[in-house]
């Protein structure tokens, strides 16, 4: 018989299988030996090896001892999710290195993390203080720990928790809503400890909450369910939301699921009333554009009653101003933005001084050659600005400060550029009426727009008075154009995208009145955005238009008719 062919006896296999038994069973407490973590070196050891269930365990004991303070914890977290943690391959120590590639300062991580990675990882010898802190010598020496999403997630949770225990109340706030609907039994320990404690009002409502989701997710005691659901039926969470689905949707309790029906009615009855509000919003600002777009145009077309065509190019010039602004200052957004006011006045005012001076002060009292000229001048600014700045679309970058959204619950939350652009409709509005009430200048423009013959008869230079008045309609058109930057592509066409809503906007309003041009602006603005969530955006202007020809069949002059020489002729 063969060597190689003989066939173990009963006796032996029994064995052979009771070797290959106790093999696995140290193999086992091997594994689990590893995932054991009881100090600082076995986080060390841990996040040094593949096994990402044994990096989660070195994660949530660093959160759970928030070791060695809530902050150091937290810091080491947040440099592990950016990527700055690495081990030394050979010490299986952990080391915070800020550019692996350049070969920085490797800072090692001790039992108390006593370091201070803002003085020092950008520096290329030890900080003061530092004594095991090493350059690299060989890059390959260090690897970064490597992570998953999973990974990811316990170590969010795990700055959420140190948060949880801080002295900070907004950062304890944010933890509360990080961990809401989270059922882990230890998270909702925590939240009750937290409770016990807590001394702000805000917070002790969050946690009540946290705990009632987490109760209505966990809990079999109908009693407990109950007063959850009750809870959970005025809040507008939509993790409340969630939670009030679950039970519908799998409880055979009538009772229990009715209670919850009626708090899923009531948040659907919020989230209508919000959304409405928010939907008033939307409006009010797209009316302050119409707003800010028509004022000019109320001057111009009812002071001096010319049909300009070139308006809308006027407000691309003040656009393109901004964008030029921003090239010059790329440092300084926000002043760029503020100084952008002024210079695009200037520079639409000054063109449509050119443009009345060479132009359109030989058409006064011809209106149909007036449209046409000046639609010729939109033709010639519209190709002088591809030729400058070349077809494409320019972007306008937003500052930091009107960036971001207000707030005010889960279901209502207003954008700032938004808020900031209908205060600064408001702010050109009682400027202009400032101008035209109170100096010289408006006083002219007054007497010549209600009687030109009696005004010059008593020593206005209506040449001067028209020149300035389509001057400053120019340069509300510039303004304008600045606050449609923020909301809006730069481009040779913009300006053909608002000149039809501009003239719908004057002529609803009334010709020539300037209280007439905002609440204009703002009736269509609120109607066209009440509108679209059912017709549609296409549609919904459509009605809008239609809507203004039916209204100017009956009332011709508009809300608020102008009185004088316009209203005359």
């Amino acid at each position: 018989m063969n060597k190689y062919a003989r066939v173990l006896s009963p006796s032996s296999t029994l064995c052979f299988t009771a070797l290959i038994f106790l093999l696995s069973l140290c193999t086992v407490n091997k594994s689990w030996a590893a995932a054991a973590v009881n100090s600082f070196s076995d986080v060390e050891i841990q996040f040094s090896q593949r096994n990402f269930d044994n990096k989660i365990a070195a994660v949530n004991w660093l959160s759970q001892q928030a070791y060695p303070s809530p902050s150091q914890a937290k810091q080491l977290f947040n440099d592990l999710l950016s990527g700055r943690i690495f081990y030394h391959k050979k010490q299986k120590s952990l080391f915070l290195i800020a550019d692996h590639a350049t070969g920085q300062l490797a800072i090692k991580l001790t039992s108390t993390f006593t370091f201070d990675a803002e003085a020092s990882v950008d520096t290329d010898a030890p900080a003061k203080g530092l004594t095991e802190s090493v350059v690299i010598a060989k890059k390959r020496d260090f690897k970064k720990v490597a992570l998953n999403n999973k990974l990811r997630k316990s170590i969010r949770l795990g700055i959420a928790k140190l948060d949880l225990m801080s002295s900070d109340a907004a950062l304890r706030e944010q933890a509360i809503d990080d961990l809401l609907g989270n059922f882990d039994p230890a998270i909702q320990a925590l939240l009750r400890q937290r409770l016990a404690v807590e001394d702000v009002e805000q917070n002790k409502t969050s946690l009540t909450l946290a705990l009632a989701i987490g109760t209505a997710a966990i809990s079999e005691d109908k009693t407990e369910l109950l007063a959850a659901v009750h809870l959970l039926a005025d809040s507008i969470e939509p993790t409340a939301f969630s939670a009030l689905d679950n039970i519908v949707n799998t409880t055979a309790d009538d009772d229990l699921r009715q209670a919850a029906q009626r708090g899923l009615d009531s948040y659907a009855q919020s989230q209508k009333v919000y959304s409405t509000l928010e939907t008033l919003y939307f409006g009010l600002s797209l009316g302050s554009v119409l707003a800010l777009a028509g004022l000019g145009l109320a001057i111009t077309f009812g002071v001096m009653g010319v049909i300009n065509m070139a308006h809308g190019e006027l407000i691309m010039l003040g656009a393109y101003t901004t964008y030029v602004m921003q090239q010059l200052m790329p440092d300084n957004i926000g002043l760029s933005l503020v100084l952008s006011i002024p210079a695009a006045f200037l520079v639409s005012g000054l063109v449509g001084i050119a443009i009345e001076r060479g132009v359109i002060r030989f058409l006064y009292g011809r209106p149909l050659e007036t449209l046409l000229a000046t639609f010729g001048i939109s033709l010639i600014l519209q190709q002088a600005v591809r030729s400058v700045f070349s077809p494409l679309n320019r972007s306008v970058s937003t500052p930091d400060w009107m960036s971001g959204m207000l707030e005010f619950n889960p279901m209502l939350a207003l954008t700032y550029n938004r808020l900031y652009i209908i205060i600064f409709c408001l702010l050109v509005f009682c400027t202009l009426i400032f101008v035209l009430k109170k100096t010289p200048l408006g006083l002219q423009v007054r007497a010549v727009s209600q009687n030109r013959s009696m005004a010059r008869a008593m020593g206005v230079r209506s040449e001067w008075v028209d020149a300035m008045t389509f001057g400053l309609g120019a340069g509300v058109a510039g303004i304008a154009g600045v606050a449609l930057s923020q909301l809006t592509n730069v481009g040779p066409n913009m300006g053909q995208s608002y000149i039809i809503d501009s003239f719908m906007v004057v002529v609803f309003g009334g010709v020539g009145n300037l209280w007439g041009t905002l609440v204009a602006g703002l009736t269509l603005g609120l109607f066209n955005k009440l509108l679209e969530p059912w017709a549609g955006a296409v549609l919904a202007k459509i009605i809008v238009l239609v809507f203004i020809i039916l209204f100017i069949q009956k009332r011709p002059r508009g809300l608020f008719p102008q009185r004088g020489r316009a209203a005359e002729e």
